[in-house]
């Protein structure tokens, strides 16, 4: 154990991202790959252009040439990182897409109708132009994937991603495209709900065999039976979240058949009936910038932000611990001639700290090392959600760290519809590469004070915006590194950004 742990903590200090996977598929490198290495297709790069943006050293910005390939004209840049691994492993996609209604869907589908898919066609003929003879829902879908360990995960989500998404958006199209008016959003409750819905619960309370008269005391108040009423927003928000699962899900069933290097993180943002969603499983950052506003659209997943959640499942499963690392935080590495002495500690169940006597077990490694862009579990992984690394293991040893992860995104909502926007309010979508050195609000000034000098005709604004952040947080080539303004570190990673101007969702 202890060889191990000293490899542990070797690896922290190297500040690795995502560990070297011990892969049960041994002959994985002798599997064809799912699909292959590239940049973006919107891009609309040549092969020696894929190749000239993998310079290292120059770190050229790619840009979007042609601003009628994305939606709403949006912008888009990226720039590889600086020697940290030899692909750009940042995967970014854009699409319009429609959601034909299942043949022979209900309208209300029951419990039991999901079923589950281990694999889905490459997409071809989803993107369908809509008709007036055709029964469905369009979407727009950006997202961006930041890969670790290899581009293979965030290549193949990439792709097929959004056909999970169409995939789960299908059985609801019927019940989105209701004329009624839409109830409240999800994260409340219709006040009236009781009332309105009379009816069905005397309907629900007799079909879980409420018997005899009504208050008579073998009856059941009805209220206790209540039905839920279901926002349109929540089945989206499920679907989004489904969506998400099965892609995880389709990446560790492939991996016997195909090599999936790794795993991403992944940001998606999807448009429907007037809403914009936001589903982020990772470090990746949205913010909305509205009338100079800022308005944060997703959280960062890290051992930090979710250390109860890692806690609580290791105290719940200490099998996944191998023996080897302790659930428990304390502020820094226990020494055995600690041992006997009390020291500031913290459980899944505490916010604050207390103390405690330290035992042999404290001895143990921890779950969650290192502070801030440097914590890891099990001195390994800094993201704690996101799509595969299935055949993750803490180094040297058959300690998986799968069941620490979770592909499940938090998704926000947006309701563009609800607000006038103008030229210069827009989403911006960036992987970490940004956010590691620009703050929120250097990003809305910059990119305020960018548009606003540009021309309000000029559909390249947006890139052009995007591509000034890209180079904001690259930064120059010295003497001491890259550097950005007053004389800071620059970002040395991989970095995408996606500008998307909220106007023209005004105009759908």
């Amino acid at each position: 154990m202890l060889t191990r742990v000293k490899s542990a903590v070797a690896n922290f200090m190297g500040g690795i991202m995502a560990g070297s996977s011990g892969s049960d598929h041994a002959n994985s490198s002798e599997l064809p790959v799912r699909f292959p290495y590239g940049r973006p297709e919107f891009l609309g790069l040549s092969q020696d252009e894929v190749e000239c943006s993998a310079d290292h050293i120059a770190r050229p910005i790619l840009i979007l040439k042609e601003t009628k390939r994305l939606p709403w004209t949006t912008g888009y840049a990226e720039v590889i990182n600086a020697g940290k691994s030899t692909h750009n492993e940042d995967q970014a996609s854009c699409e319009v897409l429609f959601v034909k209604k299942k043949p022979g869907i209900l309208a209300t589908p029951s419990k039991n109708s999901t079923k589950r898919r281990s694999s889905l066609p490459n997409g071809e003929g989803i993107q369908v132009k809509e008709s007036p003879e055709t029964d469905g829902i369009t979407l727009s879908y950006w997202a961006l994937f930041d890969g670790h360990a290899g581009a293979g995960a965030a290549v193949v989500a990439s792709k097929l991603l959004q056909h999970h998404i169409v995939e789960e958006l299908q059985g609801l199209v019927e019940i989105l495209r209701n004329s009624a008016v839409l109830p409240p959003t999800c994260l409340g409750e219709d006040p009236e709900a009781a009332t309105a819905n009379n009816r069905t619960l005397t309907r629900a309370a007799s079909l879980r065999g409420a018997a005899g008269t009504p208050g008579s005391p073998s009856t059941p108040q009805t209220r206790f039976f209540t039905e839920k009423k279901i926002p349109h927003e929540c089945l989206i928000v499920g679907a989004i979240e489904n969506a998400f699962k099965e892609m995880d899900l389709q990446i560790e069933q492939e991996r016997s058949m195909y090599s999936i290097s790794g795993g991403c993180t992944a940001l998606v943002v999807v448009y429907v009936l007037g809403k914009i969603y936001v589903a982020n499983a990772g470090d990746s950052r949205a913010i909305i910038i509205r009338n100079g506003e800022i308005i944060p659209m997703s959280s960062e997943f890290t051992p930090e932000t979710e250390r109860q959640r890692l806690q609580h499942l290791a105290f719940m499963q200490p099998h996944l611990l191998g023996n080897e690392f302790t659930h428990l935080e304390f502020p820094r590495r226990v020494q055995r001639k600690e041992l006997g002495k009390r020291m500031l500690f913290r459980d899944f169940n505490m916010t604050g700290w207390a103390y405690k006597t330290i035992e042999d077990d404290d001895l143990k490694f921890p779950l969650i090392y290192g502070e801030g862009k440097k914590a890891r579990v099990m001195a390994t992984i800094g993201v704690t959600r996101g799509l595969g690394d299935h055949d993750l293991k803490v180094h040297d040893s058959n300690i998986y760290i799968k069941p620490f992860l979770s592909a499940v995104p938090e998704v926000k909502v947006y309701n563009l519809l609800q607000y006038e926007h103008g030229a210069d309010d827009v989403l911006i979508l960036a992987t970490d590469g940004l956010w590691d050195v620009l703050l929120n609000e250097e990003v809305a000034e910059a990119v305020t004070n960018f548009l606003a000098n540009c021309d309000p005709d000029d559909s390249n604004r947006y890139t052009l915006a995007a591509q000034d952040l890209v180079m904001r947080a690259r930064g120059v080539l010295k003497d001491r590194g890259w550097r950005i303004s007053n004389d800071r570190l620059g970002s040395g990673d991989d970095i995408s950004v996606y500008v998307i101007p909220l106007i023209h969702g005004n105009k759908l």
